[in-house]
């Protein structure tokens, strides 16, 4: 992509001189700043933070391409969410609220009063790290019920997505101390949504736990019509005083063989 133009160029280039010259007279003059101005601050960072997470994306990429990783023969869909393959705009959540995202992909959910909780973007830095970036959740004094982890899943995975296809997770998990871990799938059809939940492992520990659970569709109550939502829990049993990181994490889609 270029910039497609002198005069679009130049429309840019005066943009960001309007906002240089906004910036300064906020320094020069006391007083409030308007608050449609702010308004529109923020929503020229939101658009330009999307902007550069997925150019950067595309001019980096992983370190890894996914059409290289083996997957089930007739796969035609695979994804490693972008917050594992870019830098996000706001790369922490400390003491974040039930329901807070991350970026538009992640949100954390939780019951903890104290929010003793902090969810951040790192780097991997490995050699054996297959994605460039990881999410890590550090978890102080839980008094909770559950604490988990939701991905989005992007609307091309749910494309004639139907009963005869299986949901592939493959995952790179770590953690401190010995701790349960679950994902559960969910997909929303109208006002129904179905859940298939899968144990990853009750001793995921150390910095290398390679993880790989399916979903089979088939067990679902799936209806004809499409699906207008989809979108994966990764649940933390007991993670009180624990440090747990999703190195990794790889969605694919392929069809169970016909008998």
């Amino acid at each position: 992509m270029r910039g497609r133009g002198w005069l679009r160029r130049r429309f840019r280039a005066n943009a960001a001189r309007q906002w240089q010259r906004m910036h300064a007279s906020v320094l020069r003059r006391p007083g409030p700043v308007s608050e449609n101005l702010r308004d529109e601050a923020r929503a020229l960072q939101h658009v330009l933070s999307r902007f550069l997470q997925a150019a950067d994306a595309r001019a980096l990429g992983p370190r890894d391409s996914l059409r290289r990783i083996d997957l089930p023969a007739g796969t035609d869909w695979r994804w490693r969410p972008q917050v594992m393959r870019s830098r996000t705009a706001a790369p922490a959540l400390v003491a974040p609220g039930d329901g807070k995202w991350l970026s538009d992909e992640v949100a954390l959910f939780h019951d903890c009063g104290e929010r003793a909780l902090i969810l951040r973007q790192v780097r991997n830095r490995r050699a054996t790290d297959l994605s460039d970036f990881g999410l890590s959740l550090e978890v102080m004094g839980f008094t909770g019920s559950f604490l988990s982890l939701s991905l989005s899943l992007p609307s091309d995975a749910l494309e004639d997505l139907a009963s005869h296809h299986i949901l592939r997770l493959e995952s790179v998990l770590q953690a401190e101390r010995p701790i349960a871990v679950y994902a559960r799938l969910n997909v929303q059809q109208g006002p129904n949504t179905e859940t298939l939940l899968r144990k990853m492992g009750d001793d995921i520990a150390g910095r290398n736990c390679h993880r790989i659970i399916e979903f089979d569709l088939a067990y679902a109550n799936l209806s004809q019509r499409s699906v207008d939502k989809a979108w994966l829990d990764v649940i933390f049993e007991a993670p009180y005083m624990n440090a747990v990181a999703l190195r990794d994490a790889i969605l694919s889609r392929h069809p169970r063989a016909q008998m």
